[in-house]
Order: C-alpha cells, then sequence, then structure tokens
C-alpha cells in the first residue's frame, strides 16, 4: 500500500479509536449517574421496604443510584444519620418521609445548600422543594371515616391507632377525619381517644389491648398507618372481639389477606407504595437535572406511570398527588402482592 494510503488509513483508525473510547467513557459517566439517598420512616416497616423499592426501580432506570439510610424507630433522631451520610457523599437528592415536619429541616437545610434536591414522600416535612403525596390529604381522611362508618353502620364508639404523634401524614389525615366526623350522618358515632403504637408491632399491639381494656364498648378502630392496622388485626384474630369490632385503616394487602379471609376485617384501603416510591424516584431526579423546579403547573415523566403536574396543596406549597385510595375486599385482595 501506498505510504500516503497507509498513513490516512492510520489517521481513520485512530480517530475512530478516539471516538469509540469517548463514546465508552460517556456511557460510562452516564451508568454511574447521580446517587440519591432515600430516607424512609424507618428501615423495618415493610411499607416504606417496598416503597424504597419502587424507588430504586425508577433510579435503576435513570441510570442513577439508590442508597436507602435510616433508623429503627420513628423518630427525626433517627433519621439524622441518614442525612447527615447524604451531606458527606454529596448526593444530588434526599427523598424523606418525614418523621417530624420541623426537627429534620436544619440538617435537610444543610443539604439543599450543598446543592441536593429534597423531596418529600409519604410524610411530609417544611423544608423541601417537593411533596409526593399518596392521594389527596382531605381525600384519605375523610374517605377513611367514610368506609369506617360504613362498617359500623354509622353507630358506637371507635378510637384511632395511628404512628408517631409527631407523623405529618397521619396527623394531617386525622385532621380531615375529625372534620368528617361533624357531618350528621355521624352523630351517633364518637371518637374516644387517639392512641399512637409509633409503628412498631409491639407497640401497636400493646395500644390496642389498652383501648378494648378502656372502652368495653368499642366498636370500631381506625388505624391509618400498615403497622397499626396489621398488629391489631392480629391481635383481634385470636380474640373474643374477632367480628365483634370493626378493624380497617390503610393496609398492606399481603399483610392483610389473611384477616380477611379469616373475617376478623371487612374492608381497607391504600395505594401502590412501589408506585410512590418509584414517582418520587422521577421527580428528585427531575429537580437535580434541572428539568423542573418544582413549581405549580410544571410537568415531568415519571416512566411508566406516565406524565405527572405539579399542583397546588392544601397547604398551598407545590405537590404531585399519586392516585385516590383504593378499597380492599375478600373479592379483590388476593389480586394484589404489594
Amino acid at each position: 500500500m501506498h505510504k500516503r494510503k497507509w498513513a490516512v488509513v492510520v489517521a481513520a483508525i485512530l480517530v475512530a479509536g478516539v471516538a469509540v473510547t469517548a463514546a465508552l467513557a460517556a456511557t460510562g459517566r452516564q451508568a454511574a449517574g447521580k446517587t440519591y439517598y432515600y430516607i424512609p420512616k424507618d428501615t423495618l416497616n415493610p411499607y416504606e421496604v417496598i416503597a424504597d423499592h419502587g424507588g430504586k426501580l425508577a433510579l435503576t432506570e435513570l441510570g442513577d443510584t439508590q442508597v436507602v439510610s435510616s433508623g429503627t424507630e420513628d423518630t427525626a433522631a433517627a433519621q439524622q444519620p441518614a442525612i447527615q451520610a447524604a451531606i458527606q457523599a454529596h448526593a444530588a437528592g434526599i427523598v424523606i418521609a418525614g418523621n417530624d415536619p420541623q426537627a429534620v429541616c436544619p440538617a435537610l437545610k444543610q443539604a439543599q445548600a450543598q446543592g441536593a434536591a429534597i423531596v418529600a414522600f409519604d410524610s411530609d416535612v417544611n423544608c423541601r422543594t417537593l411533596f409526593i403525596n399518596q392521594a389527596d390529604t382531605a381525600t384519605i381522611g375523610r374517605s377513611q371515616i367514610q368506609l369506617l362508618g360504613k362498617l359500623m353502620h354509622y353507630t358506637g364508639q371507635f378510637a384511632i391507632l395511628s404512628a408517631a404523634s409527631t407523623a405529618t401524614n397521619q396527623n394531617a389525615w386525622i385532621k380531615y377525619m375529625q372534620i368528617e366526623l361533624k357531618k350528621p350522618v355521624y352523630k351517633n358515632m364518637k371518637l374516644v381517644k387517639i392512641y399512637y403504637g409509633n409503628d412498631n408491632p409491639a407497640q401497636s399491639r400493646q395500644a390496642t389491648v389498652s383501648m378494648l381494656q378502656a372502652y368495653p364498648n368499642l366498636k370500631g378502630i381506625e388505624s391509618p398507618t400498615t403497622v397499626g392496622i396489621s398488629s391489631a388485626a392480629q391481635y383481634l384474630s385470636t380474640s373474643k372481639y374477632k367480628k365483634k369490632v370493626v378493624i380497617t385503616g390503610l393496609g398492606l394487602p399481603s399483610q392483610m389477606k389473611k384477616y380477611v379471609h379469616d373475617g376478623t376485617v371487612t374492608a381497607f384501603a391504600l395505594w401502590n407504595p412501589e408506585d410512590l416510591g418509584y414517582l418520587a424516584g422521577y421527580a428528585v431526579s427531575a429537580l437535580a437535572n434541572g428539568t423542573i423546579k418544582g413549581k405549580v403547573g410544571e410537568t415531568f415523566k415519571a416512566g411508566k406511570l406516565g406524565s405527572y403536574k405539579i399542583i397546588k396543596g392544601s397547604d398551598g406549597r407545590p405537590q404531585v398527588i399519586l392516585g385516590p385510595p383504593y378499597t380492599f375486599t375478600v373479592k379483590n385482595v388476593d389480586k394484589f402482592n404489594f
């Protein structure tokens, strides 16, 4: 081959090699992606585990990395080390289910000042850019009482078994439960007391025992927390109160189906927590990448879930709503695996 032609071929090969190397490097950078911290209420709650898994699915699709970190108790103090870890790791964003709306904010503001996108999901905090809400807060609270009232035939005493006394979502739902109770149709129903099981199975079970001892005529238990309703149902299922005391609330089908089939529970509600975590993953990525600013009216794509619009929440701040709660009964509970 002529020397000049050979030189051209060599040059072409070198150029191609540089192009391939650059492409591979770019692919490597894309695969590495960004790192996002998911900070659930605690790491033991099955609901939170499922929600975090949804976040992992979303971030994996986006070429990003998820780190799940939190404590084993539903307290703001237990979440602080995870926030600090995210700061130290220079995480691109934090997705948090707040155990307290304000106590976690000083640390979250440090992360925000460092450039991290802050998204709350499941339970709101005061210092986030965006909240991923399971469903409209008022709808969740009111629908819980509507379902309980129907199951109790609108008559009798009932108690609420909540999670932590500081849990933002629980308190917001309970507020709307109490507003719903003011309607004339509930005039023969009485809320006797709110108990707190701290999303701990043993504490929730003990709270159930305590309310039944304190109120012998109790006709219903409303538990807007998956740990609370499953713990209460477990106790009722082997007690003299089975089928005598109505138990409903927000539960996981995987945990509740046995209590539905044995007659302890007639109906309960929830959304898919995996979808909630998945939606939060796409939202925090869109914020971190500058696709959205977290302003009311903006839209973004959330993979398999489609497009979502940021709306104004009841508190006037921006939020995204996953969708309305779904009611589970013996007719459909076996169709769901989460």
